[in-house]
């Protein structure tokens, strides 16, 4: 059950916005096994003065970067966070057409007690029920 968080610089048509999203949710799925209908994502457009970047680790950034913050369960091993990001650096390249340069993906692992994903109660804490 990951939500996930997009930024990026504004200016990029809806059709564009919603490729990074609709990929995003296909590599969550492909490589985490995320539910069918697990669509918990945001999506924040920055002017120029409010979004920056560098060339850090030696890679060329453009303004075609995207931020994604992922924060699921602390379930996931190293090994589905690595397939993770590649899926969606692959998936992003093919639609909307980003390059791998521009993806940045962080991942935000919470124990499952930190949830409430509504009506005010713990879902996943002890002694509830596991999802994904």
């Amino acid at each position: 059950m990951p939500i996930s968080h997009v930024s990026m610089r504004a200016g990029k048509p809806e059709s564009y916005r919603q490729a990074i999203l609709d990929s995003l949710y296909a590599a969550l799925r492909e490589t985490l096994d995320v539910p069918a209908g697990d669509r918990f994502m945001t999506l924040t457009e920055h002017d120029a003065a409010n979004f920056r970047y560098g060339d850090a680790f030696g890679i060329a950034r453009t303004d075609d970067l995207v931020y994604i913050a992922i924060t699921l369960f602390d379930t996931r091993t190293v090994a589905h966070k690595a397939a993770l990001f590649r899926r969606i650096g692959e998936l992003l390249a093919e639609r909307p057409g980003i390059s791998p340069e521009n993806v940045f993906v962080t991942i935000y692992d919470t124990p499952k007690e930190n949830w409430s994903v509504g009506n005010g109660e713990m879902q996943f804490g002890p002694g509830k029920s596991s999802h994904g």
